[in-house]
């Protein structure tokens, strides 16, 4: 089967600035692909290409075969690519409810939406009144993800779910992730902290300084992590 998501030789940054030095990733269909190394590896920069958000200055990005360098995040985001950004980007002064409205689209009410949302994480039906900015970290990372959820993606991008939350709401998060790729969605998934992620992940990589320094299965990837890398232990 084609790989959703192919990174081939990505270079990009910010202005004349390269972040990436010739990324090689590949992500299949109904993988949950973790992606982890310290700050400032390049992890978001690599997300944002993915997403449409940063154009690449060299190699390829193929979607399902097809190269996709250039296109807008408009675009993707209509074939279904979703990126939940850290620091999660939800409306803070519109309650739970109005922050899904603005994820509803042609052929989706939000009802719908509400159903999805609510079937995923129980706690924001009882909070859907309650404005968003008033909400537990936890709780507003479960909105960014349900949001994300409304449209269907068949990729999503997850930058840092884990970053300022208690170790039982990212272990509660992460099993959302699973159950969403055991449905089929492919998911990339951007962490500091691999004790968060490796678990529910089918295959990880390292990033450091801009390239991707190794790639396999997650038990493996976790014996070889030191403190030097993540900052955190794996067990």
């Amino acid at each position: 089967m084609t790989p959703i998501l192919e990174l081939n030789n990505i270079r990009g940054g910010y202005g004349t600035i390269d972040v990436l030095h010739g990324v090689n990733l590949t992500l299949e269909v109904g993988q949950v692909h973790a992606l982890l190394g310290p700050n400032g590896a390049g992890k978001t920069t690599t997300l944002g290409i993915c997403s449409g958000q940063i154009l690449p200055s060299g190699g390829q990005l193929l979607m399902s075969g097809r190269e996709i360098n250039g296109v807008s995040s408009d675009v993707l985001a209509r074939a279904g690519v979703c990126l939940v950004p850290e620091g999660r980007g939800i409306f803070p002064n519109l309650t739970v409810t109005e922050n899904l409205r603005m994820f509803t689209h042609a052929g989706v009410s939000l009802t719908d939406v509400q159903d999805k949302a609510f079937t995923q994480f129980p706690r924001l039906k009882e909070r859907r009144k309650q404005i968003a900015g008033t909400l537990s970290g936890g709780e507003q990372q479960m909105l960014a993800m349900a949001r994300a959820l409304a449209v269907n993606p068949s990729l999503l991008l997850l930058d840092e779910l884990s970053m300022g939350l208690a170790p039982l709401i990212v272990e509660e998060l992460y099993e959302r992730v699973a159950e969403l790729a055991a449905q089929g969605i492919s998911i990339l998934v951007v962490e500091q902290f691999a004790q968060a992620v490796l678990g529910v992940s089918t295959v990880a990589s390292i990033m450091l300084h801009g390239r991707i320094t190794r790639t396999g299965p997650p038990a493996e990837i976790a014996e070889e992590l030191t403190e030097a890398y993540l900052g955190g232990t794996t067990h």
